[in-house]
C-alpha cells in the first residue's frame, strides 16, 4: 500500500463519488416518521360484527323504482302516481308480495323530511324492505376515502349503483 505525502492541491480536487449518508440519514427519519404517523392516521372503532352465513340475494329481474322528484311528486316506476294511490300501485306492481324490494330515488333537493315521509308511507303499506338508490361519484369517493377518520362506511344495499 502507498502513500502520497506530498500534495500540492491543498486537497481541493473534484470527488467522484456520491455520499450517501445523508441520504441514508434523511431515509431512516422519514421512515421513523411514517411509523409513528400511520397508526394515528386510522380510526379504529371496535365493532364485533356477526357473521352472515346467509347467501347473498339475487337482484331482481324487474326492480320496484319509486322516485321523488323535485316538486315532491311520485313516480312508480316510470308513471307518476299519487301518495294516495301508491300502496294500490304497489300491491299491483310487487303482485301483492310485500317482500319485495322497493328502490327508492330522490332528487338531490329533497328535504329529507319529505324522503322519510315517503319511507313512512311505505311502511304502513306493509313495504319494509327498502333500498336507497343514489349515483356513486369516484372522485368524492376517493376523495372521502383520504380523508383522516373516513374508514366507516356506510352498508350496502345490493343494487351497484
Amino acid at each position: 500500500m502507498a502513500v502520497k505525502l506530498d500534495n500540492n492541491d491543498d486537497g481541493v480536487g473534484e470527488v467522484s463519488e456520491i455520499n450517501v449518508t445523508p441520504f441514508i440519514d434523511v431515509m431512516l427519519v422519514l421512515l421513523i416518521i411514517f411509523m409513528v404517523a400511520a397508526p394515528l392516521s386510522t380510526v379504529d372503532v371496535p365493532v364485533d360484527l356477526p357473521v352472515s352465513n346467509a347467501a347473498p340475494q339475487e337482484r331482481p329481474d324487474e326492480p320496484v323504482y319509486l322516485t321523488i322528484q323535485e316538486d315532491l311528486s311520485l313516480s312508480l316506476g316510470e308513471e307518476p302516481i299519487t301518495r294516495e294511490a301508491l300502496a294500490a300501485g304497489l300491491d299491483a306492481k310487487t303482485r301483492q308480495n310485500r317482500d319485495e324490494r322497493i328502490f327508492l330515488r330522490a332528487d338531490g333537493s329533497v328535504p329529507y323530511s319529505d324522503i322519510m315521509d315517503v319511507m313512512n308511507t311505505l311502511r304502513s303499506a306493509g313495504y319494509l324492505k327498502i333500498g336507497l338508490v343514489g349515483l356513486e361519484d369516484p372522485a368524492r369517493a376517493q376523495a372521502a376515502t383520504d380523508r383522516p377518520g373516513a374508514g366507516v362506511e356506510p352498508s350496502s344495499n345490493g343494487t351497484g349503483q
